[in-house]
This record gives structure tokens, sequence and C-alpha cells, in this order.
């Protein structure tokens, strides 16, 4: 390779990467889109639903780390697992009752902390929440795989961390579509 066709290559190569780079940043900032960032595993989008057609899903990681990330379920939701999963988190329930208790999101907590074989202790768990858009959050009473949540709703999810059950975290994202 010439002194001259090795600067060449230099210089495409770090083209390529800039532009990637430029690509990446606009991407965080929702000036571009990428593939990856339109569906997410084939079911949902990332960010809140755009109408009132679909459920917006809240899962906020609390004292698990990872923030607060927030999803679209598109169109009509069953239930509130159901919306969870439409809008693309992986949910891992128990062994012994399935999903009907949700144990993980997104691999959280994880395997070295919670085995998930019963019931999560009432002292490190997932929290269920919803609200109207524009309202406040509400704890819900019921599972999420018995309650139908409307178009246009909010579903949470906040990871309650030696909490008790008036002081379980709600979600840190305000239930209001921008």
């Amino acid at each position: 390779m010439t002194r001259s066709t090795y600067s060449h290559a230099v210089r495409a190569l770090r083209a390529a990467v800039l532009s990637l780079a430029l690509v990446l940043g606009l991407t965080g900032l929702g000036l571009a889109s990428a593939p990856e960032a339109t569906a997410l595993n084939g079911k949902g989008t990332a960010g809140y639903c755009p109408n009132s057609s679909g459920v917006t899903v809240v899962v906020d990681f609390q004292e698990l780390g990872g923030g607060t990330v927030v999803r679209c379920a598109p169109g009509d939701q069953a239930t509130g697992l159901a919306a969870l999963e439409n809008a693309g988190f992986d949910v891992t329930g128990t062994q012994r009752w399935g999903k009907a208790f949700v144990c993980r999101i997104e691999g959280k907590p994880t395997a070295a902390t919670e085995s998930c074989v019963n019931t999560p202790p009432a002292s490190a768990y997932w929290s269920y929440w919803h609200a109207p858009n524009g309202g406040s959050w509400t704890y819900s009473t019921s599972g999420a795989s018995g309650r139908k949540p409307a178009q246009g709703s909010f579903e949470g999810w906040s990871f309650s961390l030696n909490k008790t059950a008036s002081t379980n975290p709600k979600p840190r994202v305000a239930p209001v579509r921008p």
C-alpha cells in the first residue's frame, strides 16, 4: 500500500466515523431517527405515543439504575401487561406464577439479586401505576394482567426497594403527552 493510498483510506475512515457520530448524536437529540429507534423488538416505538391511539408506557428503574424509559404501545391494549410487552419491553415473570407477577423488566433486577421463583418480596418489586393523559399517577390495586388501559392513557412501572405501601415511588416522568 502506497503512502498516498494509505492516507486516502485513513481520510475515508475518518469521514465514515464522523458521519456515524453525527447520526448518533442527532438521534440522541431526537433530530434524526435510526432504524433501531423506531421499532423495538418488532413492537412499540421509542418515546410517547403521538396521539390518543395507543398507550404510553413508562418504566422507571429507580434504585436499579438505568433511569426512566418511555415507549409507545400502539393501538388498543388488552391488558397492562400486554401494553408493557407491546411497547417493546422484555418482561420476565416468576417460575411459579408466570407473568402474573412481573419479576424483571429489561433484565432488572438481575438473576443474582432475584431468582424469580416465587412472588418478589414486598421490599423489592415492580410497582404498577396508571394515569390518564395530563392526570396523576395512581398506584394500581389490580394486577397488570387484569387491568385494561384506555387508549391515550399512561401505564407506569417503578421499582420499589425497601419502601412501604404508602412510600412506593411513582414513576418520575409526568403522565403528559408532549
